[in-house]
């Protein structure tokens, strides 16, 4: 993002998210507060709809995926209200993690579920996946399971907010998963980037001829590796699988990136 300072085109911020209301920028660190200010009021002039400039202080982190954040002009709030696929959500933007990016990738999974299907959404923040589904598809059944307790409040709230029925399960998806009764004709995978796979606890909970939507976090190269992962894990638990499709659902980092990858299910 380029912005203008006293006749000079300088690079004063690395790049942005908008989310609703709010915009969280990424700064370069050698930057003056005064010129951070500048910057903040200068895209708030530009773009309407934001009304709160906030510093991205520090990476996301933790199992919650959490980042910290700093003031930098308009509203002081935390929550946002964002659009999209026809659908409100309000969150925190520290308490909660929420890609606006992923927004294609929930539209076209929801495309892909088919009337009357059973889906099943695991680390499901504050129901993105879980209300794009409900809203556009015809399930008879979303739930959707959350650890954070704040991601699970919004959660409730969004199902509301959007008039849908999604069932909202606030806890650990190793404790809660192997609870629920009965089987699903597709799990829908928003993991976060970390190393437990959790298709342990997945795998079981799928129909025959159901499929999983798995997210996972891999250098171009080593794509092998992944497919190797999954295959494994489905020999564990004595489930014959097929790798649909491999794509790429968004970068993460240098050289990598966040993967989606279809499975369907075959016994």
């Amino acid at each position: 993002m380029l912005f203008v300072i006293m006749g000079k085109t300088e690079a004063i911020a690395r790049g942005y998210d908008v989310l609703g209301n709010i915009a969280i920028v990424k700064f370069d660190r050698k930057q003056k507060s005064s010129d951070k200010k500048k910057f903040a009021e200068e895209l708030m002039k530009n773009n309407r709809n934001i009304r709160t400039v906030l510093e991205k202080a520090k990476k996301f982190s933790g199992r919650l995926r959490t980042m910290k954040t700093k003031y930098i002009s308009g509203e002081r709030t935390k929550e946002a209200l964002y659009k999209e696929n026809g659908c409100e959500f309000r969150f925190n933007v520290e308490t909660c993690y929420f890609s606006p990016r992923l927004s294609t990738e929930r539209k076209e999974i929801a495309d892909m579920v088919k009337k009357n299907e059973e889906v099943l959404v695991l680390f499901g923040g504050v129901a993105p996946f879980a209300v794009v589904i409900a809203k556009s598809a015809k399930p008879k059944l979303v739930v959707s399971v959350e650890l954070g307790k704040d991601c699970s409040r919004y959660a409730i709230e969004n199902a509301k907010r959007n008039k849908v029925d999604v069932r909202i399960i606030q806890g650990d998806v190793r404790k809660k998963v192997p609870k629920l009764s009965g089987k699903f004709d597709r799990i829908v995978m928003a993991r976060p980037n970390l190393e437990d796979s959790f298709l342990d606890v997945s795998f079981p909970r799928v129909k025959k001829n159901g499929m999983i939507h798995y997210y996972g976090f891999y250098e171009e190269d080593k794509l092998g590796e992944m497919k190797e992962m999954i295959e494994k894990e489905a020999k564990k638990a004595k489930r014959k699988i097929k790798i649909v499709n491999v794509k790429k659902a968004g970068d993460i980092g240098v050289r990598k990136f966040r993967y989606r990858v279809d499975i369907r299910l075959l016994n």
